[in-house]
């Protein structure tokens, strides 16, 4: 099996010809404004036999890119839609919309269920969503060897219960910009990161026994994103040096052969 990280979230797995995506996004600049197109994103080597997500933030999926890649009928994998009113999932609704205007099968999954496509079997495994929608986490086995996907997840205590079940993994890719949000229906703003830092997310990767652990959830080329989020100066730098010799830092579009 060998990954390829696609930029942001954004990863390609590939196994035995086969391939899926999660948390591919083609177009950033519905969520982030000031996205300079063309910079920092991947798309995925061809078409994918699977797609999943993590959650329905518009920098997580990408409704008109899943379209262009999968194959009709296969449906995207992806957590129970938002709780309560149009301003409980303000965060969401973009998406939900986009879903239903470019026609895209989706499937709901729940935490702990598993499907299989081809050589793939997928888990989806809890998570936490630092403003407050559904999220999980992907496990990913194929050639017998294992990839964990945390989208852009808080540290939480389903570290160890997802490690007893599957640890160890061979890669694991984990959000470690430590974006602390400041949104107009998230009010009084929380001064506390709404997703994992370098830090945590290396203490992460310690639990869930990682051969490579990976940091995700960043890019470093792009200067403005959005008002009222604000990342870590270098999550990249600040990884490697929590991480140890796990680390391993991919540029976009960079294989990680798990063979090798």
């Amino acid at each position: 099996m060998r990954t390829r990280r696609l930029g942001w979230a954004g990863l390609e797995v590939e196994a035995a010809g086969k391939r899926l995506v999660i948390d591919y996004v083609r177009d950033m600049t519905p969520l982030f404004n000031g996205w300079l197109p063309g910079i920092g994103l991947a798309a995925p080597s061809g078409k994918v036999d699977a797609a999943l997500v993590t959650h329905l933030h518009r920098d997580h999926i990408d409704p008109a890119a899943l379209v262009d890649v999968l194959p009709a009928g296969v449906p995207l994998l992806r957590p129970a839609p938002g709780y309560g009113d149009e301003v409980d999932n303000a965060g969401t609704s973009l998406s939900e919309h986009e879903i239903v205007e470019h026609r895209l099968p989706t499937e709901v999954v729940d935490t702990w269920s598993s499907r299989e496509f081809g050589p793939f079997k997928v888990t989806a495994v809890p998570s936490l969503d630092g403003l407050g929608d559904p999220q999980v986490s992907w496990v990913v086995e194929a050639d017998g060897q294992r990839v964990f996907h945390g989208g852009d997840t808080m540290f939480h205590g389903w570290w160890w219960l997802i490690a007893r079940r599957f640890s160890p993994f061979d890669a694991v890719f984990l959000p470690a910009n430590g974006a602390i949000v400041d949104a107009p229906h998230l009010q009084p703003p929380s001064p506390l990161t709404a997703a994992m830092n370098p830090r945590q997310a290396a203490v992460a990767a310690n639990i869930l026994g990682a051969r490579h652990a990976v940091p995700i959830h960043y890019e470093v080329e792009q200067p403005f994103k959005i008002s009222g989020y604000v990342e870590v100066a270098d999550p990249a730098k600040e990884f490697r040096e929590q991480a140890g010799e796990r680390a391993r830092v991919l540029a976009v579009g960079e294989w990680l052969d798990l063979d090798s």
